[in-house]
């Protein structure tokens, strides 16, 4: 079986949903994290545990960043 990820304009949504519904398509609700993806996020939780000082405040640092 093939397996599609697809992005659908918000507005065309509800009529794609229905078009797949009728077709009979499964619709998968959850999406699976690589497992390299989730070594990279236990690698870096233990650097933190192991050095904490590594880590910044949010409230110190979000002013960097700059949003539209």
């Amino acid at each position: 079986m093939k397996e599609v990820t697809l992005k659908i304009p918000d507005k065309k949504f509800g009529f794609f949903m229905e078009l797949v519904k009728q077709l009979g398509i499964e619709v998968a609700e959850d999406m699976e994290i690589p497992e390299e993806h989730k070594a990279i996020v236990r690698e870096r939780i233990k650097k933190s545990a192991q050095n904490p000082e590594r880590l910044l405040d949010w409230d110190e640092v979000k002013d960097n960043f700059k949003f539209e």
